[in-house]
């Protein structure tokens, strides 16, 4: 399988960004995601009012809109493709860098800070991209801001639980994960009867869907831990 990294000379690029250099210049067509970060991401942050028709517009059309969103994207040549999705990251880092840290915005069914923002954009760029990675065959090295995708889906224990009609569990949890450093990071106290571990790369692609645990290296102790690793998300 071929393996892709970063060019040094331009730290600011996701590694889909060389993943996608190819894929541009090809005769071949192919279908590739569309981010929605940009475009509106100031309105979203600085001035609430203005995404108010963008979230009237959303809940109107139900999964019509994520679907024309698609549509849309495909039907872009694929350098503009590529040229908005980075146009668009840049916009998002600009915004969540001039709006207060706690500052709360409109978001869809909620609202959000730019101190939750910014992971669950780098949550859902990572869980996207992975699409991407699988689908050309190309192996998606794991590096340490797995960390942030890894908070998010501890912190989202109870929204995993919700999600299929169940309550939180009442007892603490333990999560042990091997860091792609070699490192483990843990959540929860040490004498947690539920117990989780294994690796880094393997939890994330758990709680972003993208793996099912019983297809990881994840070990869960305790009932109430499998079956969190059973329906684990970050996401509705």
């Amino acid at each position: 399988m071929k393996t892709c990294a970063a060019s040094p000379r331009d730290p600011k690029d996701l590694r889909l960004t060389c993943l996608f250099r190819p894929v541009v210049g090809s005769a071949q067509r192919r279908v590739l995601p569309r981010s929605g970060a940009g475009g509106t991401a100031r309105r979203r942050c600085g001035t609430p009012g203005a995404f108010g028709a963008e979230l009237s517009r959303a809940e109107t059309e139900g999964s019509g809109y994520a679907d024309e969103a698609a549509a849309t994207g495909t039907a872009t040549p694929r350098p503009v493709l590529l040229d908005e999705w980075r146009a668009g990251r840049a916009e998002l880092a600009a915004a969540l860098r001039d709006t207060p840290w706690h500052h709360a915005f409109p978001w869809y069914m909620s609202k959000v800070t730019p101190a939750l923002m910014a992971p669950l954009r780098l949550m859902e760029t990572w869980a996207h991209g992975q699409d991407v990675f699988d689908a050309v065959g190309v192996a998606h090295r794991p590096t340490d801001r797995l960390q942030h995708v890894a908070s998010l889906g501890v912190l989202g224990r109870a929204l995993s639980f919700a999600a299929v009609g169940l309550p939180e569990p009442a007892d603490p949890f333990r999560v042990e994960l091997t860091a792609p450093d070699g490192r483990t990071w843990v959540w929860g106290p040490e004498a947690a009867a539920q117990r989780v571990r294994g690796g880094a790369i393997d939890f994330c692609l758990c709680v972003t869907r993208r793996r099912p645990w019983s297809e990881t290296n994840m070990t869960a102790n305790g009932e109430d831990a499998q079956k969190w690793l059973e329906v684990a998300r970050v996401f509705l």
